[in-house]
This record gives C-alpha cells, structure tokens and sequence, in this order.
C-alpha cells in the first residue's frame, strides 16, 4: 500500500501521492457472479452486474477467449457525509472450446443482469442415429 503525504501550502493542506500511487490506475474490477446453464442448445451464462451503465456493457470474443466488462459510472458523493461502499467495474473471462459457436453469441442486458447464449456447433450437438434393419 502506498503511503500519502501531506503538505501545507498557504494555509492550505494538499495531499501529494507517492511515485507508486501515482502510477496506478485508479479504476477497479471485480469479478461478477454468474449462473451458466446447458440445454440441448447450448449454454445460457447469466452474470449480475448491478449499477452497470447499459451503454458500456461489453461483451466480446477473441482467440476462443469470452470477455466480459461492465463499466460502473461513479456516483456523486459531494454531499455524502461518510461512505463505506462503492459500486465497481466488473471483468470477467471465459475460455471456450470448440463445442460453442462463436459466430452465434447473443447477448442481453436488462435490469443489471446480463445474459447470454452460447449456441453449440452442429457438429456438437448430440443427435440420434436412426438403425435401420436389414
């Protein structure tokens, strides 16, 4: 943890970060809890991301890799006599294997829960093989 200094200025106080503070970003990630679900289909993966605004949910696909990120917009504190909570930005990833169509991914968000389907390939999909009699 880096350590802050303070600094008196005119009668005025400053706080001045350390180089190591300075360097970090100030945004933080959490990892949002999801729900994932098999069908016949595919899989239904449903992933809370509550105070998420709709317009910065982004969900994408690269190198097998599913990702995704929510930003939380920060909420006016100037009138907040204390706070001990604060909403964050969520980051999740995925590895996906060959079994889920990635061309086919469809995505929701309503209510700050966000859903997806992931259809399986057809080559993956199980299927009946009919025996015929000789």
């Amino acid at each position: 943890m880096a350590e802050n200094t303070v600094q008196k200025t005119n009668g005025s106080t400053a706080v001045v970060a350390t180089e190591t503070e300075a360097t970090r970003e100030p945004e933080r990630f959490v990892t949002p809890p999801v729900d994932i679900y098999e069908t016949a289909e595919g899989l239904t993966v449903v992933a809370d991301l509550p105070g998420a605004d709709p317009s910065a949910v982004d969900v994408n696909v690269e190198d097998s890799v599913l990702t995704l990120k929510a930003v939380v917009p920060e909420a006016d504190e100037s009138e907040a006599a204390y706070v001990e909570f604060r909403l964050a930005s969520y980051f999740r990833q995925f590895t996906l294997g060959e079994k889920i169509d990635q061309e086919r991914i469809n995505a929701e968000y309503k209510n700050g829960v966000l859903t997806l389907l992931l259809p399986f390939a057809e080559k993956a999909k199980p299927r009946r093989i009919t025996v015929k009699a000789a």
